[in-house]
C-alpha cells in the first residue's frame, strides 16, 4: 500500500515537473508564430500557410478592430455550427457510417453541435452507439480543433491589447486561426497520435467486431446473451486533439476510462501532460508577447499552486476512501469508480487536471468519488477554469481575475490601478466582471430551473445530498463550457438538450466578446512606464492576493451549494461509517 501511494506521489511530481520544463520553450515558440516571426517548422509550413491565404481570399497584412475580429470569430463558429447540426441530423445518409447509425434527434443535435463548437464537449450520447465514423472525424474531431483554435485567438487579441501603443488594431482573426491550427495543434497532434497508437489506440475505419461469448449469461428480462459487439474507429487521432485542445469529448462513452482510448499508464501520463501542456504555456506566450516574462511566471505559479492544493485534497480523500466499504474483509485502496490500471494516483491527477483546465475528459466516474474528492472537481469548475483553464479561454479569464486584483488592490492603497503601463478605468472593470461573473450567473440560474423542473428532477437518479450534486455539477459542467459529467443524471431530454445548449453558448461567447472590447479598449491607449509607486504584478505579494481573489469570487458564490451536496453528503458518510 505504501510503494503504491509512493508511485503515485513520484509520478504526480514527475509531471509537474515536466509541465513545468516545457512551458519556456513551448510558451517561446508559440509568441513566435503568432507574432509572425520565423521558427524551426517554417520552412515545410509557411508555403502551405501561404497557399490558405491565396486559397481563402486572406489578406494576412490587414489588421482589424476589435468589432470586426468578433464579427469574424462569430461567423466562423456559426457556419461552424450549421455544418456540423446538418451532419449529425443528416447523418444516416452520410458515408463511413457501417454500423448505419441513424441521424440525431433535433434537440441532441442542437446541444452536441453547440457543444463541440464551444469547446464544452458535453455528451448526451454515447459515441459507439450513436455516432458514424464520418460523424466523429469531419463533424467533431474538426471542431475540436477549430474551437480550441478559436480560444486561442481571442487570447492573442488581448494580449495584443496589453501589449499594443495607442492602435485600433489586434490583428487578423484569419490568420490567428491559420496559425494555431497550422504551426501548434496539428504538429503536436499528429506526434500525440502516433504515440498513443503504440500504446495501442486503436485507430481504423473497420466495422464492428462480434465476438462470441465463451460463457454466455442471461440477464434479469430472462434474456441470453451469446455474443459481445466491440466497437472499433479512427480514436488515436481524435484522442490527441480531445486531450490537446482541451475538448474532452470522447470518441466512447467512457472516454478516456476506456482501454481503447486510453489503455496504459504511460497513456495516461501523456494524456495528462497533453491537457495541462498548452494552457500551462500560454502563460509564458503572455509575458514573451507583452515584454516582461515574470508576468506570465507570476500567472503560472499562482494558477500551479491551486491545482496543487486541490489536486492534494482529491488525493487525500481519495486515499481515505469511504467508511462504509471498510468492513471487516474488505482491504486495499478504494477504487470504486476508477481503473485499476491507473489507481488512485493516475485517476486523482486526471479527475483535477480535466476540471482545473477545462477539458472535460475522464478515466474514471467524479460520481464515484468520495464527497469531497468530487467537490473538488465542482470546485475547480466553480472557479471559472483558470488553473490552468480551456486553451485561451482559461487565460484570457485569468486576465480578468488580474485586473480585477489590481483594480481592487490600487483602491486599498490608493494607487490608481494599473496594469503593464495601462490604466484600468470602467470599461476595462466592467469587461472583466462580466467575464468572470457571466458564467457564475448562468450556473445558478440554470441550477434553479432545474430544480423547479419536474422532467429535470425526474431525471436525477440518485437522491438527496448526492442527487443535488448532479444537477450542481451539470450545471457547473455546461456553463463553464467543461463538458465532463458527474455521472448519475440522464441528460438527454429536451430540458437539458435546449437550455444547456443555450447556457453554453453564452458562457463561451459572452466572456469572448467581452474580453475583445477589453482588448479593444487597452490597444487605444497609451504605456505609463512604471515608477516607485507602480504595483508589482510578478511578485509574491500579488500572487497571493489573486489567489486570494479567485477563491472569493469563484468557488465561495457556491458555498452553500456545496455545503448542501458534497459537505452534507461527507458528513453523513462518516457519521454512517463509524
Amino acid at each position: 500500500m505504501m510503494m503504491i501511494l509512493l508511485f503515485d506521489i513520484l509520478m504526480i511530481i514527475l509531471l509537474l515537473l515536466i509541465v513545468t520544463l516545457l512551458v519556456k520553450p513551448l510558451g517561446n515558440y508559440m509568441a513566435k508564430v503568432f507574432q509572425g516571426k520565423p521558427v524551426f517548422l517554417s520552412r515545410f509550413l509557411r508555403p502551405v500557410e501561404l497557399l490558405i491565404y491565396r486559397v481563402s481570399g486572406i489578406k494576412p497584412d490587414v489588421e482589424t478592430g476589435w468589432k470586426r475580429y468578433a464579427i469574424s470569430m462569430l461567423l466562423f463558429n456559426f457556419i461552424g455550427f450549421l455544418i456540423l447540426f446538418a451532419i449529425l441530423i443528416f447523418q444516416g445518409f452520410l458515408p463511413l457510417n457501417p454500423q448505419r447509425f441513424p441521424g440525431f434527434r433535433w434537440d441532441l443535435a442542437f446541444n452536441t453541435a453547440v457543444s463541440f463548437v464551444t469547446n464544452t464537449n458535453w455528451q448526451a450520447y454515447a459515441g459507439e452507439t450513436a455516432a458514424s465514423y464520418f460523424t466523429q472525424v469531419v463533424g467533431l474531431a474538426v471542431q475540436n480543433f477549430f474551437s480550441a483554435a478559436t480560444g486561442i485567438c481571442i487570447l492573442i487579441a488581448l494580449i495584443r491589447g496589453f501589449a499594443h501603443k495607442s492602435s485600433k488594431h489586434l490583428g487578423n482573426f484569419w490568420v490567428d486561426m491559420t496559425r494555431s491550427i497550422l504551426y501548434v495543434l496539428l504538429p503536436i497532434c499528429l506526434i500525440l497520435s502516433l504515440v498513443l497508437v503504440s500504446q495501442g489506440v486503436i485507430q481504423n475505419f473497420s466495422p464492428y467486431v462480434h465476438s462470441s461469448l465463451i460463457d454466455p449469461y442471461h440477464t434479469a428480462e430472462d434474456k441470453t446473451i451469446s455474443e459481445q459487439v466491440i466497437p472499433m474507429g479512427p480514436i488515436a487521432s481524435q484522442e490527441a486533439i480531445k486531450e490537446l485542445g482541451t475538448n474532452g469529448g470522447g470518441f466512447l462513452n467512457a472516454n478516456s476510462a476506456h482501454p481503447f482510448e486510453n489503455p496504459t499508464p504511460l497513456s495516461n501520463f501523456l494524456e495528462i501532460l497533453a491537457i495541462l501542456l498548452i494552457p500551462a504555456a500560454l502563460t509564458y506566450l503572455f509575458g514573451s508577447m507583452v515584454g516582461d516574462t515574470r508576468q506570465g511566471w507570476a500567472i503560472y505559479w499562482a494558477m500551479m499552486v491551486i491545482f496543487v492544493i486541490s489536486l492534494g485534497v482529491m488525493f487525500w480523500a481519495e486515499t481515505k476512501g469511504n467508511p462504509y466499504v471498510q468492513v471487516p474483509g474488505v482491504t486495499g485502496q478504494y477504487m470504486e469508480g476508477k481503473e485499476v490500471r491507473f489507481g488512485i494516483g493516475g485517476s486523482a491527477l486526471f479527475a483535477t487536471s480535466t476540471t482545473a483546465v477545462s477539458c472535460g475528459a475522464v478515466n474514471s466516474m467524479h460520481d464515484s468519488m468520495t464527497p469531497i474528492g468530487g467537490m473538488v472537481t465542482m470546485v475547480l469548475i466553480s472557479l471559472g477554469e483558470v488553473v490552468f483553464g480551456g486553451i485561451g479561454s482559461g487565460l484570457y479569464t485569468m486576465l480578468a481575475f488580474v485586473v480585477i486584483a489590481v483594480f481592487v488592490a490600487g483602491l486599498m492603497i490608493g494607487r490608481i490601478p494599473e496594469y503593464l503601463g495601462k490604466k484600468i478605468e470602467p470599461i476595462g472593470m466592467w469587461m472583466s466582471v462580466l467575464i468572470v461573473l457571466t458564467p457564475s450567473l448562468l450556473v445558478l440560474i440554470f441550477f434553479t430551473i432545474a430544480l423547479i423542473t419536474p422532467s429535470a428532477v425526474a431525471s436525477i437518479l440518485n437522491s438527496g445530498p448526492h442527487g443535488l450534486s448532479e444537477i450542481l455539477y451539470a450545471s457547473l459542467s455546461m456553463s463553464n463550457n467543461n463538458g465532463s459529467a458527474f455521472a448519475g443524471l440522464n441528460a438527454n431530454i429536451p430540458f437539458f438538450n435546449i437550455l444547456g445548449a443555450i447556457v453554453m453558448l453564452i458562457g463561451r461567447f459572452i466572456p469572448a466578446i467581452c474580453a475583445l472590447a477589453m482588448a479593444g479598449s487597452l490597444a487605444n491607449k497609451h504605456i505609463t512606464p512604471p515608477s516607485a509607486g507602480t504595483l508589482k504584478t510578478y511578485s509574491l505579494t500579488f500572487v497571493i492576493w489573486l489567489i486570494f481573489v479567485i477563491i472569493i469570487v469563484g468557488a465561495l458564490s457556491f458555498f452553500p451549494a456545496f455545503f448542501a451536496g458534497p459537505i452534507i453528503e461527507q458528513l453523513k458518510m462518516l457519521a454512517g461509517g463509524g
